[in-house]
């Protein structure tokens, strides 16, 4: 943390404020120039608590972290990239981890039939939702246990690891039962208390950004997982709100770059959601590997005329084996491998 003083102040605000750091249980390191003082406060911060209160003490002008306030996720702290492996699934390092499959389980033949599909054309796990949460009461909700049931069939039956949101903190050991990764939706991002419970899981989790959050709280909300203890967490980029209406949401690859840039853990691409439009979908996943996501979430059905949930979003089987054949074209062209 660094402290700028200002050009006025006098020597007893300066000395107070480096008693202030010191009190912090941080160690002050004056640096005195010929207009201004500043003061840089080196140790470890997330004990001293948020030193920008210090801010409206007499004569500072700004108070300004050094380091990023997500520590975990930090590159500074982890400079290797994070792989995670779960059942079937794996991603980072050069693979690509590739999760498809319908928005909700809606039958076991339904979810059956897409998991075959989607396995024969690549894909190394199963998405589907079995509690949904939707923006209308009068949608379909998801078959919730039930459909976690349906879900573990589909991977009994293809080997597939199993993809599947949690809504709610008190669901997280049922939902992990049935499931190698934890996803938690963009309406969850900031439910800390879910958060948390998927901090405590052995499970991967899958954390969604919200369509109005910042990257860097984005960023924070990973850390409530990993300040959990839970280290394997994936990032997912599944668009955010803007005022464009040409698409469902603004889909930023540049967050990608952004992301790998300043965190080790792997960044997932949802095109669905992201673009909300089914011949979208294919072009976006392609430049999202190029881009360098170490991952991408797609939704698939066999019949997404007839979907229960965002079939206009949804690839059909054909439509998902032909997008797979195109990715690991470019996934091959930057050193990947699908």
């Amino acid at each position: 943390m660094i402290i700028v003083m200002r050009r006025n102040a006098t020597e007893e605000e300066i000395q107070h404020m480096i008693a202030e750091v010191e009190n912090a249980g941080l160690k002050p390191t004056t640096l005195r120039g010929t207009e201004r003082t500043v003061i840089a406060a080196i140790g470890d911060e997330r004990k001293a608590g948020d030193l920008r209160k210090l801010e409206s003490a007499p004569g500072v002008d700004n108070v300004m972290p050094v380091l990023a306030p997500y520590k975990l996720a930090s590159i500074e702290s982890h400079p290797e990239r994070s792989v995670i492996t779960a059942g079937s699934f794996t991603i980072g390092g050069k693979h690509i981890g590739m999760m498809a499959g319908p928005c909700s389980v809606e039958s076991e033949e339904q979810i059956v039939a897409t998991a075959k599909a989607v396995k024969a054309a690549g894909a190394t796990a199963l998405r589907g939702g079995a509690f949904k949460p939707r923006t209308s009461p009068y949608s379909f909700q998801g078959l919730k246990e039930e459909g976690l049931k349906m879900l573990a069939a589909a991977r009994e039956e293809t080997g597939l690891a199993v993809v599947t949101e949690v809504v709610a903190s008190e669901d997280v050991d049922l939902v992990s039962e049935y499931a190698e990764v934890l996803q938690i939706g963009a309406r969850n991002m900031q439910n800390y208390r879910l958060l948390e419970a998927c901090g405590r899981s052995h499970r991967a989790v899958l954390l969604k950004r919200g369509p109005s959050a910042t990257v860097d709280e984005l960023l924070l909300a990973a850390e409530y997982i990993l300040d959990g203890g839970n280290p394997n967490v994936m990032l997912c980029e599944r668009g955010i709100r803007t005022f464009e209406a040409h698409t469902r949401f603004t889909l930023p690859l540049a967050t990608v770059a952004w992301l790998q840039a300043r965190t080790h853990l792997p960044v997932v691409i949802d095109p669905s959601h992201g673009t909300g439009h089914t011949t979208l979908v294919p072009s976006m996943a392609k430049a999202a590997i190029a881009a360098g996501a170490d991952g991408i979430i797609v939704e698939v059905h066999p019949d997404p005329e007839h979907a229960k949930s965002d079939g206009f979003q949804t690839l059909d089987c054909e439509a998902f084996a032909q997008m797979m054949a195109d990715c690991r074209r470019v996934a091959e062209a930057v050193d990947r491998t699908m």
